[in-house]
């Protein structure tokens, strides 16, 4: 099973922490959606031998396209590749573009997963994000989505200096009160070469505060499994049977493919990305050629992958995978490694491959050399996670 990522590099203005690529000129969107159908065209012999179980526009703003041209996207990718009778379709959406007949005319497409970049529901944190919405805009989308997509996941930013613990708590509870089964959310990171890095440096914005952006994520744990989600990825938190299959399918490390701008792809062996450059990728695909650079990864970058993808999610790292992908000396290597982080309470070794951490489920110390068990963050090591794979990366 593979999955196919829709890259949509347009947007209404630029939010200030945002390094992803986009224009705010929508003067080659319509040249651009038909380069995107070639690429499906031209890259079909990739996933020759895949289904394809889940379709992701992203961007970007995947909200700007009229659903006429979402549709074509999507018939070009039924007529080129072997899809799942009923594959996840997600549309990233900002509120401000759903309004009823758009919302109405989306749920009889085959798109059946709304992704709503809603960041907040205060209007001084949108401003201070550049956001195009406004917080009336994010309810009132809400109210009518929910009428029409039973699947939707919201954005969320946490750690906002001006974001006091009641605000946060109200942001989420206004989630919750619309009956929302899935939530991403993410820590206000400042990106070099944003507007955010500039206003920082130059005075014009306090630096983040690492210790709020930690209460945050806390709150965020803890409010969001009183309400029956599943923290199943460090930023993801869904209710049974709402987790995002596209996601997931990154973490587990199924193949997938990048069409547009600044796209990546990724197989085992290897990962490749577009050009960054609404341009240079359209004169490109017109001439029938990739506008792409591949880098073959090697041993210890699929076992670093697998290290940094594993620790993210509820499902950790399987030893026994490790050994048999890459030998009993790597596995070694991550056991020893691994140690003082369980010393500290930041991993442990789980018997199981479980959606929660019980007392009966984990060892926390070193298991013998064979243990077969699961590399996973503890409670306290989550909001670490990232740091802790990269001490557990072995360099080339």
């Amino acid at each position: 099973m593979s999955g196919i990522y829709i890259h949509i590099p347009f947007c209404k203005q630029a939010c200030f922490y945002c390094d992803f690529h986009f224009s705010t000129s929508l003067k080659k969107k319509d040249e651009l959606v038909s380069c995107l159908i070639k690429e499906l065209e031209i890259r079909k012999d990739e996933l020759q031998n895949e289904t394809i179980e889940t379709i992701y526009f992203g961007g970007g703003t995947p909200s700007l396209l009229s659903v006429d041209e979402i549709e074509s996207i999507i018939d070009a990718i039924n007529s080129n590749y072997t899809v799942i009778e009923n594959p996840e379709i997600t549309l990233e959406a900002n509120p401000d573009d759903l309004n009823e007949t758009i919302i109405l005319e989306l749920s009889k497409s085959p798109v059946n997963r709304l992704s709503i970049g809603i960041q907040s529901f205060f209007e001084d944190d949108l401003k201070l994000m550049n956001r195009a919405h406004n917080a009336e805009e994010a309810k009132k989308c809400l109210s009518v989505a929910t009428r029409h997509f039973e699947n939707i996941t919201v954005d969320l930013i946490y750690g906002i200096q001006n974001m006091t613990i009641e605000k946060w708590k109200q942001n989420l509870q206004t989630v919750f009160d619309f009956g929302i089964h899935h939530i991403s959310s993410y820590a206000l990171t400042v990106e070099p070469n944003t507007a955010l890095d500039s206003f920082i440096k130059n005075g014009k914005y306090p630096p983040l505060n690492e210790a709020l952006a930690k209460q945050h994520f806390d709150i965020l744990v803890e409010e969001t499994q009183k309400q029956g989600f599943v923290h199943y990825e460090i930023s993801n938190f869904g209710k049974p049977n709402y987790f995002s299959k596209h996601n997931t399918s990154y973490w587990n490390q199924k193949k997938y493919i990048g069409i547009g701008p600044s796209a990546h792809s990724f197989s085992k062996t290897h990962r490749s990305w577009n050009v960054s450059n609404n341009t240079k990728y359209i004169k490109s695909i017109l001439e029938s050629k990739l506008p792409n650079e591949t880098e073959e990864l090697s041993k210890n970058d699929q076992f670093n992958e697998s290290i940094m993808t594993g620790l993210r999610t509820i499902w950790g790292v399987s030893l026994a995978k490790i050994e048999t992908e890459f030998g009993i000396d790597y596995k070694n290597q991550l056991l020893t490694s691994a140690e003082k982080f369980i010393n500290k309470d930041l991993l442990v070794i789980a018997r199981e491959t479980k959606q929660s951490f019980n007392d009966e489920e984990i060892t926390s110390s070193i298991p013998p050399r064979n243990n077969t068990g699961f590399l996973k963050t503890t409670k306290k090591g989550k909001f670490l996670a990232d740091g802790i794979a990269s001490d557990l990366f072995i360099l080339n």
